[in-house]
């Protein structure tokens, strides 16, 4: 079944062609260039920069996948969670096409497609054959942990009780003037850096064995107090993320592990566009690796927001729905 996927939650836009789940083409044009002068997303330019691409990007997709709207058999847009003004264009876009065409038209969760992103590349293991399992997704807006027992069952389990992983490093890297977005920035000056005793920043919510909740606030505020006091240089900067970066993942390592004992999970998939991050993808291996869990992670270009992972869950809802049917 050749899928049309369509993602527009935040300031991506991107546009998939997959057959039966194999990947055909995967087109995304960001506009966080837009963005970085205000060190975050601002909803209104996000929402203009769809509706202005998304058709480019959509004639691109086809193009690449050497196929044709007469092709395409289904279409899958993301429906939520995301900004408000971004979710319409690509759900107005997605709606016309449908109704144009006589396509059916499958909506799907954009976290859910995080999750689902970790079996793109697997071809010996089908998604749908190796529920329950344990799902997580770390990204600039989420930080979640759930139970995965069906196409149609992913229930919550963990969350941020504030900040999200991603959106703590964009606020560090805000605070030490470094850029945006903050992850690529703070991990490449982290990098070959070994830990640093005079700087440990606090792990939020670890005392309770129980606890699987997150909290990255506290560790943002830290870093900010730390960089009104010490010495305003670029090896200090380096050290600091550093510092920063292990307290992240070393929070994540031991909430996963809790988690993976309250649960007695086998299987372990992890999405998002802070799964990019090197440290922490070797620290997710290793924790699963001592826990005899089975690993899933994401190839990096599915990490962080794109349409394959929605062409790829979507067609599989699709195909599960008309079966019951």
């Amino acid at each position: 079944m050749i899928t049309l996927g369509i993602e527009t939650s935040c300031d991506e836009t991107a546009v998939a062609v997959v057959d039966k789940g194999q990947v055909l083409s995967d087109e995304v044009s960001s506009s966080v260039h837009l963005h970085a002068a205000y060190g975050g997303v601002v909803p209104e330019i996000a929402s203009r920069f769809h509706t202005e691409y998304i058709f480019s990007v959509f004639k691109k997709a086809l193009r690449d996948a050497k196929t044709g709207i007469k092709d395409i058999e289904l279409i899958a847009v993301t429906c939520g969670p995301g900004l408000p003004g971004s979710l319409l264009v690509g759900k107005a876009f997605a709606n016309a096409l449908s109704f144009a065409e006589g396509l059916p038209l499958v909506e799907v969760d954009h976290v859910n497609a995080h999750i689902a992103s970790c079996f793109i590349s697997d071809q010996e293991e089908d998604m749908t054959d190796l529920f329950p399992f344990l799902g997580m997704v770390i990204s600039g807006g989420h930080t979640n942990i759930y139970s995965c027992r069906s196409l149609n069952d992913f229930s919550v389990i963990a969350r941020t009780k504030d900040d999200a992983a991603g959106e703590a490093f964009d606020k560090v890297a805000k605070i030490l003037d470094l850029g945006y977005p903050g992850g690529p920035i703070i991990e490449k000056r982290a990098k070959g850096l070994t830990k640093h005793p005079e700087i440990r920043f606090p792990r939020a919510l670890l005392n309770k064995k129980t606890d699987v909740d997150f909290s990255f606030s506290g560790i943002k505020t830290a870093v900010l107090y730390y960089w009104k006091d010490c010495r305003k240089t670029e090896e200090e900067k380096d050290k600091i993320c550093s510092s920063f970066q292990e307290a992240i993942v070393d929070v994540i390592d031991k909430k996963v592990l809790r988690a993976l004992e309250l649960t007695g999970a086998e299987r372990l998939a992890v999405g998002g566009g802070v799964v990019n991050n090197e440290l922490l993808r070797q620290r997710l291996v290793l924790r699963c690796q001592r826990s005899g869990v089975k690993l899933y992670l994401p190839e990096k270009k599915y990490c962080t927001d794109n349409a394959a992972m929605v062409a790829f869950l979507g067609e599989k809802k699709f195909k599960a729905e008309r079966v019951r049917a």
